[in-house]
């Protein structure tokens, strides 16, 4: 595969597309469905290289898992997680590393977790933390906090853990364990996070509580219980929609559609953001999908404005502010992102990667330790952008180099595979300039 793929100035983009399956119920759907007794059909799953590494791992853990058309699985649970013969490779799956484990700690099994380059450099004890409290035990066979590291589970205690950070990573991690523990597990959050997996837990037959307390919630659930086997249909990522939807927003004359993207609330906080900044932004078609509500977003070129985005929000679009940064470069002033320290441990320090291509391209950008401000306006481009391989950099710095005045360069492409594969054919199909192996 070539080395760079360059974004050119583009004409007006025009079209509709479907988002990929969503990346946080996809991962979710294989690790229960390799957890329950029974079948479960998952339709809409994204084939990309994180959650293929998850597919891999709970077949690892006993579970049968077939391919049955393009985004149709099928997963035959044994009712539980078996000791597998190896290592556990998550490849780049941050959310499917963090998850597994917090699965594999509810039962008597020892299991290695591995990554590749990037997920050995995120932070682990995060998660690792509230599992050793509920009795889980952990060898770090490195660098403590880092993988690779063996995790030995089973005889669980149910806890009481109170969230000070919102991270549905931690939460599901502790709820996953919790189903195997002695007692009622509960986790508080002062503002709450993504709620896929309580979601989808009551799909497959568990009963979770949920109890609003001051502007966030305490889940709960009771150890002991058995999931079942069920049918999953995975809505839109909006994630993913964000790069085509930011496009469409920062070409002239553009107008683009993707179809039956989530709308769930903890997830559209980068809408809500765009909106403020004057976007043309519009829902179509709403209907619900797999438990979630699900529409068409519509994306025509605007003129928009630099705002404040309250740090209160970021739960809601942690991974979405690289694209929010690259379309507050063409915005009229400065848009400032406070409260988003957790983009320094990412796949990449995304902070700091933003603000060093945007600066690259000719903007102005204030980068402090929790967030940075984007000063917008003309955008030159005219850079190579260096990605350390994360796919959320690359796309966002594509998607600027389609208005920009000069080329934009990025490198390690391949990884965009992860989250969004087939990303560069699908913008092609709306008329972006995008091209590999050439600056």
């Amino acid at each position: 595969m070539p080395a760079h793929l360059t974004a050119r100035r583009s004409p007006a983009l025009a079209g509709r597309m479907r988002a990929p399956g969503d990346k946080s119920i996809s991962h979710r759907a294989l690790i229960l469905g390799a957890m329950a007794t029974g079948v479960t059909d998952i339709e809409g799953l994204l084939e990309g290289d994180d959650i293929l590494a998850t597919a891999r791992a709970v077949e690892a853990f006993g579970a049968t898992v077939e391919r049955l058309g393009e985004g149709r699985w099928r997963v035959t649970g044994q009712g539980g997680f078996q000791q597998p013969a190896g290592t556990i490779d998550c490849g780049n799956a941050g959310t499917g590393v963090r998850l597994l484990m917090g699965a594999a700690a509810g039962y008597p099994i020892t299991v290695t977790f591995d990554g590749d380059a990037s997920l050995r450099k995120r932070p682990m004890k995060r998660v690792t933390g509230p599992l050793a409290d509920m009795g889980a035990r952990f060898d770090w066979q490195g660098v403590e906090d880092r993988l690779p590291v063996a995790v030995a589970g089973g005889d669980l205690s149910a806890i009481d853990y109170v969230q000070t950070v919102a991270s549905a990573q931690i939460k599901s991690a502790i709820l996953l364990a919790g189903i195997n523990a002695d007692g009622v597990t509960t986790v508080a959050e002062a503002e709450p996070s993504r709620d896929h997996t309580e979601r989808m837990l009551r799909a497959f037959g568990v009963e979770v509580g949920v109890l609003p307390i001051d502007g966030g919630w305490r889940v709960s659930l009771k150890g002991g219980q058995t999931l079942t086997g069920t049918a999953v249909a995975v809505p839109g990522d909006p994630s993913s929609a964000a790069f085509p939807l930011a496009a469409g927003l920062i070409v002239p004359g553009s107008e683009v559609t993707v179809q039956g993207v989530m709308l769930n609330p903890l997830r559209t906080g980068l809408f809500e953001t765009w909106r403020e900044m004057g976007a043309d932004l519009t829902v179509s078609n709403r209907r619900m999908a797999g438990g979630e509500e699900i529409g068409d977003v519509s994306a025509r070129h605007s003129k928009l404005k630099g705002v404040i985005v309250p740090p209160d929000r970021a739960a809601s679009m942690i991974d979405e502010y690289p694209v929010l940064a690259a379309t507050a470069a063409f915005a009229d002033g400065a848009t400032v992102m406070r409260g988003i320290g957790e983009m320094r441990v990412k796949e990449s320090d995304r902070i700091a990667l933003m603000a060093m291509g945007l600066t690259s391209c000719g903007v102005r950008v204030e980068e402090e330790p929790t967030g940075f401000t984007v000063f917008g306006g003309s955008v030159r481009g005219g850079a190579a952008v260096p990605t350390h391989g994360d796919h959320r950099i690359a796309m966002s710095h594509l998607v600027l180099g389609l208005a920009a005045v000069e080329a934009v360069t990025v490198d390690e492409p391949g990884m965009i595979a992860t989250s969004f594969p087939g990303f560069v054919e699908l913008m092609r199909g709306l008329g972006a300039e995008i091209a590999w192996g050439e600056r």
